[in-house]
C-alpha cells in the first residue's frame, strides 16, 4: 500500500507542477506582451521628445530672430525720434525767422503741433499788444497842425475863470 499511497503523489505533483509551469509560462506571456507595450509606448514618447526638441529648437530660432527684429526697430525707432526733435527745432526755428514781431521765448514745443499751437498763442498775444498800444497811441494823440483860433466858450466858465481867461488876452 505505501507503493501507492507513494505513486500518487508524483502524479498530483506532477499536474500540480504542470499547472504551475503553464501558469508561469501564462505570466512570463503576459510579463513580456507588457514589456512590449511598454517599450512600444517608450519609443513613441522618445520620438514625440525628439519632435518636441526640435519644434522647441525651431522656437527659439524664431524667438532669437524676433529678438534681433526688435533690436532693429528699436534702433530704427530712435534714429526717428532724433530725426523728429532735429526737424522740430528747424521748424522752430523758422518760424522764428518768418515771424520777427513774435517773441522768440514764446515759440516753443518738443512736436510740430506743439510749436504750432505756441505761434498760434504768441500771435494772439501779439495781436492783443498790437491793439493796446494803438488804443494807448489813439488816445495820447494830439491833432497836427494849428489849435483853434476860436474863442473859447466864456458861458461855461466860472467867475474866476473867466477874470483869468481876460487877464491872460491882455497879456
Amino acid at each position: 500500500m505505501e507503493e501507492e499511497e507513494g505513486g500518487a503523489p508524483g502524479a498530483e505533483d506532477r499536474a500540480q507542477s504542470d499547472n504551475e509551469h503553464a501558469a508561469a509560462q501564462a505570466e512570463i506571456d503576459r510579463l513580456r506582451a507588457e514589456a512590449s507595450d511598454e517599450r512600444n509606448r517608450a519609443e513613441i514618447a522618445i520620438a514625440e521628445a525628439a519632435r518636441l526638441g526640435a519644434e522647441l529648437a525651431a522656437a527659439s530660432d524664431a524667438a532669437a530672430a524676433f529678438e534681433a527684429d526688435i533690436a532693429s526697430i528699436r534702433s530704427m525707432l530712435d534714429e526717428a525720434d532724433k530725426r523728429a526733435v532735429a526737424g522740430t527745432a528747424r521748424y522752430r526755428d523758422l518760424a522764428v525767422r518768418n515771424e520777427p514781431a513774435l517773441p522768440p521765448d514764446m515759440i516753443t514745443g518738443d512736436t510740430i503741433d506743439a510749436v504750432d499751437a505756441s505761434i498760434v498763442a504768441a500771435r494772439e498775444l501779439a495781436g492783443r499788444v498790437r491793439s493796446h498800444i494803438e488804443e494807448q497811441t489813439q488816445a495820447a494823440r494830439i491833432p497836427a497842425g494849428a489849435p483853434d483860433r476860436r474863442a473859447p466858450d466864456v458861458s461855461a466858465m466860472t467867475p474866476e475863470q473867466k477874470i483869468r481867461y481876460g487877464l491872460a488876452q491882455r497879456a
